[in-house]
């Protein structure tokens, strides 16, 4: 089979993802399980790299040639577009394509608390959505930049590496840039940012110090600041981004993330019941004892914020795992299988 003919495959079987690594048949990841494709045999070295070869521009060749990894977007004829990470491992060429569907969902279909739909309105502050890889975050976040996008008159500016999601034209002006196609470097991109008059950031992933440096000093500028994070709770969100700061500088941080911070969404992807996945999410929302918490260095009682602050919106993990258990969509199992707190959602359960 040609690349093509994968991508094709992939589309229709609604896939998540395409991996291409040597000794393996090309293989799907379908509602979270990865299988073979049918009738396709152990891929060799140049299948790998005749299959990736008709993507990649000159300047792609190069950086991969010159770094042994490369991200970079590719769109499918009008049919989808992929995100594909092309690497080696034992000295092989391998690759990671997930897919990125045309159609950008509706807030309204991901099963996010009702809650959020509050947090799009361009203003300042900065949102935060996190968790594994696999588990949404990019849909999430491309659902909420268009919700804004479509209703709100704004200037929207995106730092992608590489660009996932296209916008269509709607009431906001969105400006994506790709890394290696608009911009050379994070930093360079990130420094530039507030001289093209946003009113709405999306930095992609936090990847360093860098990066959530440049995050938070956007949001304290008086923009809308949105940016992903791999981890697995609000709490533990917190204490990565303050964390990557030398020692001297955390309480600076400290006061500045309190200031800014508005949300963060924390989600996993769970296998249902009947083949499929349904979103559980974390929400933390802006409060004076959230604020109090993150200055006084007291991320540990976050976790108990969220549980006793249901009446302002929040929603726990397993208040959100039980939630679809009771709705008949999990099984208790997986339920605690993806539970942080077992026991907690033993109790909620009854």
């Amino acid at each position: 089979m040609n690349i093509h003919q994968l991508l094709d495959i992939a589309v229709a079987r609604k896939a998540s993802d395409l991996h291409l690594v040597v000794g393996y048949p090309p293989s799907l990841r379908l509602n979270g399980e990865l299988l073979p494709i049918t009738g396709t045999t152990p891929l060799l070295d140049a299948d790998i790299l005749g299959l990736v070869t008709p993507l990649l521009s000159v300047v792609q060749k190069k950086a991969f040639d010159e770094n042994f990894e490369l991200d970079f977007g590719f769109s499918f004829e009008d049919k989808a577009r992929f995100r594909i990470n092309l690497f080696k491992e034992q000295g092989h060429l391998a690759a990671a394509l997930r897919l990125i569907p045309l159609q950008i969902p509706e807030m309204s279909t991901l099963g996010l608390p009702e809650v959020a739909n509050k947090l799009i309105v361009p203003r300042q502050g900065f949102i935060l959505i996190t968790g594994p890889t696999g588990h949404g975050k990019s849909t999430t976040l491309a659902s909420m930049i268009n919700q804004i996008n479509l209703k709100h008159n704004a200037n929207i500016l995106t730092i992608e590496d590489p660009i996932e999601y296209i916008y269509p034209k709607g009431k906001s002006i969105v400006t994506q840039r790709e890394l290696l196609l608009d911009t050379k470097t994070w930093p360079n991109a990130l420094r530039s940012a507030l001289r093209e008059d946003p009113d709405v950031v999306l930095v992609g992933e936090m990847r360093d110090y860098e990066t959530i440096a440049a995050a938070i000093t956007i949001a304290e500028t008086g923009h809308l600041v949105f940016a992903t994070l791999h981890t697995n709770s609000a709490a533990q969100s917190i204490d990565r981004m303050i964390d990557v700061f030398p020692q001297n500088q955390q309480p600076q941080i400290r006061l500045q993330l309190a200031a800014v911070l508005e949300a963060i969404i924390s989600q996993r992807l769970i296998p249902t019941i009947v083949p499929g996945r349904a979103l559980a999410v974390e929400l933390l929302l802006k409060t004076n004892a959230l604020s109090s918490l993150i200055r006084d260095a007291k991320t540990h009682m976050i976790d108990n914020l969220i549980q006793t602050s249901g009446e302002l919106g929040m929603v726990s993990m397993e208040a959100s795992l039980a939630k679809l258990v009771r709705e008949g969509k999990i099984s208790l199992e997986m339920g605690q299988a993806y539970s942080l707190r077992p026991d907690l959602l033993a109790k909620i359960l009854g």
